[in-house]
C-alpha cells in the first residue's frame, strides 16, 4: 500500500547555489568536490568486525559485519561517503567469496552476517549473479543475512537469491528523510512511492526491512531535525520496518564540505540524535538504533558528548530509554 507524508512544510528551503539544480549537473558536481578514494585491496573486504545488536528476538547477538571492497554505487548522493572506500572497476569474478572468507576466517563465532558493500546488493556489475549461490551457501551458516540495496535494483533477482537462503533474509534501504523537498535534492533518484513499493514487495515475499534515516541532512536547519527524522521514522514503520537506523549526518566526502560553506549543511547536535532515537523507542513499533559509527563528527558540548554518546550506546544495546544526561552549562537534557 502506498504511503504518503501529509504533514507540512515548516520552512520554505533556502537558494541552493552553488548546488545545481539538474541530476547530471549535480553527479558531476558531486564528483568534482571529492579527495581522493582510499587505495584497497580487491581481494579482502576494507573492514570487518563482530558487535553486538539487540536483535528481533529481543535478545544481543553478536553479528559479523563485512564491508565488502567494490566498485562504487551508480548513484551519486550529495551526502554519501561511501565511495571513499571503493574502486573504480568491478572486481574479478570469485573476489566476493574471497574477500568473505577471508573474514570469516578471521573473526570469532556469530549469529547473524551483514553483508554491506557501499552500494547495492543487488547491482550485478558489483555482485555478480553468479556468485549469489556460494553466498549463500556462507550465509546459511546463520540465522539471519542483511544485505543494503537500493528499492530500484530489488526485484526477481532478490527473490531468486532468497530461495537458497535457509536462514532469515533481510535487506537495508535508505530511506533517508521523508521531507518532501529535501529528499529530491539528495541526488538519490528515488521517491517515497517507490520506496513503500519497495517495502511491499518485501513485505509480501517475507523479506524483513530495516531502513536508514539520516538526522539533518544538508539543506535543513537544526530546529527541523528532529521533527523530520520523527516523520521519517512514523513512515518507516507505516511501511514495515522491523528497525531503524538513525544516522547522524556527516562531512568528509567534499560536497558536504562545499554546502556547509554556502550555509547548506552543519552536523547535527547529539541532542537531536537521542531526541530522534527516544520518540522511535517510545513508538514501540520496531528497533532503534543511533549510528555511533563515525560519532566524533557529531556536534555538542565537549564536557558532555562523551557521555550523551555513551548513554546512546546503552539505548542501542538495552532499546529503552535512558535518563537523560544534564549539561553542566545548561544545555538541553538528553
Amino acid at each position: 500500500m502506498s504511503q504518503t507524508v501529509s504533514v507540512a512544510v515548516p520552512m520554505s528551503l533556502r537558494l541552493a547555489s552553488p548546488y545545481p539544480v539538474t541530476q547530471l549537473e549535480r553527479d558531476q558536481w558531486i564528483v568534482e568536490q571529492r579527495p581522493p578514494r582510499e587505495s584497497l585491496d580487491p581481494r579482502k573486504p576494507y573492514a570487518f568486525f563482530v558487535e553486538d545488536e539487540f536483535s528481533a528476538c529481543r535478545e544481543i547477538v553478536p553479528v559479523a559485519t563485512i564491508f565488502l571492497t567494490n566498485r562504487e554505487c551508480p548513484w551519486r548522493c550529495v551526502m554519501c561517503d561511501l565511495w571513499r572506500n571503493t574502486l573504480t572497476t568491478s572486481v574479478s569474478a570469485g573476489s566476493i567469496i574471497t574477500q568473505i572468507d577471508y573474514a570469516l576466517a578471521q573473526l570469532p563465532p556469530a549469529r547473524q552476517l551483514k553483508l554491506y558493500n557501499s552500494g547495492s546488493f543487488f547491482d550485478a556489475r558489483a555482485i555478480p549473479i553468479e556468485e549469489h549461490s556460494t553466498i549463500a551457501e556462507r550465509a546459511n551458516q546463520f540465522d539471519r543475512l542483511i544485505v543494503e540495496c537500493h528499492p530500484a535494483l530489488i526485484g526477481e533477482n532478490c527473490l531468486r537469491f532468497r530461495d537458497r537462503l535457509k536462514c532469515q533474509f533481510e535487506i537495508a534501504m535508505g530511506l533517508e528523510t521523508v521531507h518532501p523537498e529535501i529528499l529530491p535534492r539528495l541526488n538519490k533518484r528515488m521517491t517515497l512511492e517507490q520506496f513503500s513499493s519497495t517495502a511491499s514487495f518485501l513485505r509480501a515475499h517475507g523479506i524483513a526491512l530495516r531502513v536508514f534515516i539520516l538526522v539533518k541532512p544538508p539543506f535543513m536547519r537544526e530546529h527541523e531535525a528532529v521533527h523530520w527524522a520523527e516523520r521519517s521514522l512514523d513512515f518507516a514503520f507505516d511501511c514495515g520496518a522491523t528497525a531503524a537506523i538513525l544516522i547522524p549526518t556527516r562531512g568528509g566526502n567534499g560536497a558536504m564540505e562545499a554546502l556547509a560553506s554556502a550555509d547548506h549543511f552543519s552536523p547535527p547536535r547529539v541532542e537531536a540524535l537521542g531526541a530522534a532515537m527516544s520518540y522511535g523507542l517510545a513508538a514501540k513499533r520496531g528497533r532503534v538504533f543511533a549510528d555511533l559509527w563515525e560519532a566524533g563528527k557529531i556536534s555538542g558540548c565537549n564536557i558532555c558528548l562523551p557521555r550523551r554518546i555513551a548513554r546512546l550506546h546503552e539505548m542501542n544495546r538495552a532499546q529503552e530509554i535512558l535518563a537523560p544526561i544534564l549539561c553542566p552549562h545548561g544545555g538541553p537534557a538528553n
